[in-house]
């Protein structure tokens, strides 16, 4: 998107003070967020969150120092949206990891502000490049309201005329001061599929503490969900509807260095932790319908 494009959606939809369309890395649209409760960002690629600071408080959301910044490709870290399927497709093992609406550009439908905060709202849908992937005719609406609390909701709707179901995930990285200091709370008791261990089902007890690389799906789980940072004193609530999953990711020191967009110690301090429906908990949505994904997160000092 050029220079006089990006001017063109701060004409239409920027609030002087307030919200800013501007060319964030790689030149790439982004709005900038400014408001006496937060400070924030989400671009246009992929619908993607990159940072939140509410007021008094250090900066929540974690991107990594080797993102790619183009089109085509995902942001690492901040909230990528994965829709509508979750790791690799099932049926094509050409199809991009974690769906194809976090590589692409999004519409910027409207910037408003209201006492809970700033909203902005973005959408895309089905087209001829969507379809090469999934047939179906979906449009999916993202709001992220950036206030004193960050709340993210993903509304797919089913437009065509044959029933949907997806994967979906709001894949937060939160940024930590030191992962050998946090603990994750509220997953106690809940069955997990560990995928660093051929996807197999356990059961967590206590705690979860990232001492290797985790990724894990906590199953049938609706409950709020804590990340206790003892380095930096803070604790994240993480509260979700209509998420029926959740995904807790480190990739460590190996799983680091494979990745070319994530730089070799980052892992100190990131920790994923997305609401989710995945596995066995796919979204059915009928003709004419519609689902929402709603996560809010929480900032208090310790």
């Amino acid at each position: 998107m050029d220079t006089s494009a990006i001017s063109e959606l701060n004409r239409r939809f920027g609030i002087p003070g307030i919200a800013q369309v501007v060319a964030g890395n790689g030149g790439l649209a982004k709005v900038a967020v400014t408001a006496p409760a937060a400070a924030g960002e989400i671009y246009l690629l992929g619908a993607q969150i990159t940072s939140w600071r509410p007021q008094g408080a250090e900066e929540v959301i974690f991107v990594s120092s080797k993102s790619h910044w183009q089109v085509g490709k995902a942001i690492r870290g901040g909230v990528p949206i994965c829709f509508p399927w979750f790791g690799g497709k099932a049926d094509d093992p050409w199809a991009p990891a974690h769906g194809f609406v976090r590589s692409i550009l999004w519409t910027l439908d409207s910037i408003a502000q209201s006492p809970a905060g700033v909203t902005v709202s973005l959408s895309t849908g089905a087209n001829a490049d969507s379809k090469k992937w999934w047939s179906a005719d979906f449009q999916a609406v993202l709001r992220a309201t950036f206030g004193s609390e960050l709340v993210i909701e993903l509304t797919v709707r089913n437009v065509g005329a044959a029933p949907l179901r997806f994967e979906e995930a709001l894949h937060a990285y939160f940024r930590v001061g030191a992962i050998e200091q946090v603990s994750v709370e509220g997953l106690s008791d809940v069955d997990y599929l560990d995928k660093t261990d051929a996807g197999k089902r356990k059961t967590q007890k206590g705690p979860i503490t990232i001492e290797r690389e985790t990724d894990r799906v906590y199953l049938d789980t609706t409950g709020p969900i804590e990340l206790v940072d003892r380095s930096l004193g803070r604790r994240l609530t993480v509260t979700r509807e209509d998420s029926h999953t959740a995904v807790v990711w480190n990739p460590w020191i190996a799983k680091s260095k494979a990745l070319s967009d994530f730089g070799d110690e980052e892992y100190h301090h990131m920790l994923c932790i997305e609401a989710s429906n995945v596995a066995d908990f796919t979204i059915p949505v009928p003709p004419g319908h519609e689902h929402t994904l709603k996560t809010t997160v929480g900032v208090a000092i310790t």
